[in-house]
């Protein structure tokens, strides 16, 4: 479309690093009408479009950029609804740059086109054109499906079914839907305001949705089947891994998981507003390297923190984070020690944590993940000061489901194994998709096998052949 090339992405305005430490604002702007326009037309509208091979979700992604590209915006954001029912959110947090963005023919020679940005772009502007138009729903099939958790799997099945005239119903555990998105996101990175709006699409378009509902508790999925025609298990990855190293048990070390929790869903860093209880550290440790170390620092910093650390055990080329996130957190300030292990917590007269002992790494052969093996430097040891730790190491499937459902065969790490075409379990009219499956990953596969999983079962719903 261009007369010629741009080499370099169209830059996205961003709140400055002082500014932002000092509250919960999103960071980065968004494209404005002509910015998002001006990369639009950096496109190459390539016949065979290899992005979309990189999408987990398939959108037709020169499509949705050609509309921007013309002005088009109501049309983009109903190209992108096409296979997507959380653009805005997809915008945020998915890793493009390994994904649709790395498949970009530009990239062979320049920056790719900022898919991610453009993508955000258009949920947002929608946003400001008041309320979101809903498509038309065909005639009710008679076939009910009920959604085990409101995450972004979870959605984007309840979106896929939903279209296709299925009665459709979710249960999910917490009091506010989102899975991931709420808990786990800190808003300075996806606004909660974003989510609840891409759920409400879901609900006026006729999913039902039960909030306070713990399916294992309030009821097993067998009983679930006595109702349902099907069901789809995508309740995430909410069991936290600790590195079982002394001092583990002390206060104020923290999993992800709760810190997280705390922070984000229930509001700890709006007190007194929210009288949630939340430990505010002055020198803060964050144990691990991907994008949930990166929140939790953050979030520690935003929380008041005079120093905080992330320890990790690898270098930075190794470091599985965003490489965005990374940019963010060292604009911040947070101190990256790498190649450290932690190896045991010491606590005061009061059991709080008030100091870690460390040990330096170097890096060996490759291991199982294709990333160089860390070996301790015998004689490295040294002690830290520390008031709060945050361990982010990952995290496993919750084992309630498994444990109250009959006929589901699970993988030694807690983990439901499925058809990795179908989605199906081991378990006739269950299907199951997300970090409940690979444990965590990213948003964007989520969604990718819900969106798997959705068109086996409605295979299933019509034919009903197991």
């Amino acid at each position: 479309m261009a007369s010629k090339i741009i080499p370099k992405k169209t830059p996205m305005r961003e709140r400055p690093a002082k500014e932002r430490i000092k509250g919960y604002d999103e960071v980065p702007y968004g494209y404005n009408d002509q910015e998002a326009m001006g990369e639009a037309k950096r496109c190459l509208q390539c016949k065979k479009p290899t992005c979309v091979q990189g999408c987990p979700v398939e959108i037709d992604i020169p499509g949705f950029i050609k509309f921007i590209a013309e002005g088009d915006f109501d049309n983009a954001i109903k190209r992108l609804k096409e296979k997507n029912v959380l653009p805005a959110v997809c915008g945020r947090v998915c890793p493009q740059e390994d994904q649709c963005e790395k498949l970009c023919v530009l990239a062979k020679k320049y920056e790719p086109v900022a898919i991610g940005r453009l993508e955000r772009f258009a949920a947002d502007r929608e946003s400001t054109e008041g309320e979101a138009s809903t498509p038309q729903i065909p005639p009710s099939t008679d076939k009910k499906v009920a959604v085990i958790g409101a995450g972004p799997g979870g959605l984007t099945v309840a979106g896929d079914l939903v279209m296709l005239g299925h009665d459709i119903t979710i249960f999910e555990a917490l009091h506010k839907p989102g899975g991931v998105l709420v808990y786990g996101i800190p808003e300075f990175r996806l606004p909660k305001a974003i989510i609840y709006r891409e759920v409400d699409y879901l609900l006026k378009c006729g999913v039902k949705l039960y909030l306070d509902y713990v399916v294992g508790k309030t009821k097993t999925i067998d009983q679930l089947l006595q109702k349902f025609d099907a069901v789809y298990i995508g309740t995430g990855a909410g069991l936290p891994w600790f590195m079982n190293i002394p001092g583990e048990n002390l206060n104020g070390v923290y999993s992800a998981n709760e810190y997280l929790t705390r922070a984000n869903l229930m509001k700890a860093y709006l007190f007194p507003e929210y009288d949630t209880p939340i430990i505010r550290g002055k020198r803060v440790a964050v144990i691990g390297g991907g994008n949930v170390a990166m929140d939790c620092a953050r979030t520690a910093l935003r929380l008041g923190a005079d120093e905080v650390r992330i320890v990790y055990r690898r270098s930075l080329k190794e470091m599985p984070a965003r490489s965005e996130e990374i940019h963010h957190a060292q604009e911040e300030g947070i101190i990256f020690e790498y190649l450290t292990l932690p190896i045991k917590y010491t606590g005061d007269e009061h059991s709080w944590v008030k100091d870690m002992e460390c040990i330096r790494m170097q890096l060996g052969e490759p291991d199982a993940s294709g990333r160089r093996r860390p070996v301790p430097i015998e004689g490295s040891n040294f002690i830290a000061a520390v008031d709060t730790v945050v361990c982010a190491i990952g995290q496993s499937p919750n084992p309630l489901i498994p444990q109250t459902t009959s006929d589901l065969k699970i993988g030694k790490w807690g983990n439901i194994e499925v058809d990795q075409r179908t989605g199906r379990t081991s378990k006739k009219g269950c299907w199951a998709g997300g970090d409940v499956v690979r444990g965590g990953a990213t948003v964007i596969l989520a969604m990718g096998d819900g969106r798997v999983a959705a068109r086996s079962m409605s295979e299933y719903l019509k034919t009903n052949i197991w």
